[in-house]
């Protein structure tokens, strides 16, 4: 059972870890920043990362991602991978990244797997290998060990562990594990916002590789990228056939930060300017959404809410409700309840979305 510390209620819905509940959150946010901003420090001092994006004042810029980190002489960016070697940025680049990568085959177990080319044909023949699931090809998982965010209930929080101890792998090395069954390439993790740079060569390369067949590539994000990178991404995801999938962890910004520790401002912004660009291809979706219902946090309101800026920009957008597994420092708190999700699905249909699914079904209580 969490307490919430500021209107001292007990419920099996306020994770212990965070110590705030979402109606003062609501409420109260300047408040509910402070106690927000303890729960953050003690979830990344055991990884050595820093509780703020650095801004040092004779520090060198990185404008991979909305934390727009100003490195110090001898300091790490908030995710880790780039630091301030003499004066001279160093770490991940175009051309090596922190990654692990897999093949993974298809049709997988992907947010669009509902939508994409993958698990239903759609684009074929030129961005499909069939008219149906792609049984038979494989998806290139490459899992980021970074990331810009700091979600309490990060479903793959190990990578934290990896930040800083796995070794370099170049965008070749990786091109090179790219074979005829290959039918994409997905991007996640952590989060591909931080190595953008180096998933777009590694994209360029291997398409240039492979140009006499499909090969699509997708990203799976918190969309909270430098909007000039999002730029080449859509342009990338427009031409393969492939796709990127945003995951909207909240509405509320002050929400946002107590789950993540990041604004959402740029999140919102990015996902608009995905938005604009669906019309240039409207099968397969361009664009896609996805929500964590963590217990307690995301609500109906809280759907309703992004459901409804989903809907303004394009109904068609897809839209995947997520059922919540405790992890990390939310693992106490409860699972998604099937009524709950059924709830927010509706609310989300309410708005105007055409098509939103539930995932992760087996996870519902």
């Amino acid at each position: 059972m969490g307490h919430c510390r500021l209107c001292r209620k007990t419920s099996n819905q306020i994770a212990k870890a965070l110590g705030v509940c979402l109606q003062c959150i609501r409420t109260q946010p300047s408040d509910s920043l402070e106690i927000i901003r303890t729960a953050h420090a003690h979830s990344r001092d055991p990884f050595d990362l820093s509780l703020d994006p650095p801004r040092h004042p004779n520090g060198i810029a990185c404008d991979l991602c909305v934390n727009n980190c100003v490195i110090g002489e001898g300091q790490i960016g908030y995710c880790g991978v780039r630091n301030n070697v003499k004066g001279r940025l160093q770490g991940v680049s175009s051309t090596q990244g922190k990654v692990s990568w897999y093949h993974d085959p298809l049709p997988t177990n992907c947010v669009a797997d509902w939508v994409c080319p993958a698990g239903t044909g759609s684009g074929y023949p030129e961005f499909a290998n069939c008219q149906g699931p792609e049984r038979g090809h494989t998806n290139l998982a490459v899992f980021f060990h970074a990331c810009s965010f700091n979600c309490l209930f990060c479903q793959n929080w190990h990578f934290k562990r990896e930040t800083f101890d796995s070794p370099m792998t170049s965008a070749d090395q990786l091109v090179d594990d790219v074979n005829r069954k290959t039918a994409c390439i997905c991007y996640f993790g952590g989060d591909p916002s931080s190595q953008l740079p180096f998933s777009l060569k590694v994209s360029t390369l291997a398409r240039q590789r492979y140009a006499h067949r499909p090969l699509r590539i997708c990203w799976e994000t918190n969309g909270s990228m430098n909007p000039r990178l999002l730029t080449r991404m859509i342009d990338v995801a427009l031409e393969s056939g492939g796709c990127i999938k945003f995951d909207l962890k909240a509405f509320d910004e002050t929400l946002h930060i107590a789950l993540t520790g990041i604004t959402n401002k740029q999140t919102l912004a990015n996902f608009k300017q995905v938005a604009a660009a669906i019309k240039q291809r409207s099968e397969p979706p361009l664009l896609l959404a996805s929500t964590l219902l963590v217990p307690g946090y995301i609500d109906e309101k809280e759907v309703e809410q992004i459901a409804g800026m989903i809907a303004s920009l394009d109904s068609d957008i897809p839209y995947s409700l997520l059922a919540f597994h405790p992890q990390f420092y939310m693992a106490d708190m409860p699972l998604t309840s099937k009524e709950s999700a059924l709830r927010c699905q509706q609310v989300a249909h309410n708005q105007g979305l055409k098509r939103v699914r539930i995932g992760n079904q087996h996870l519902l209580f």
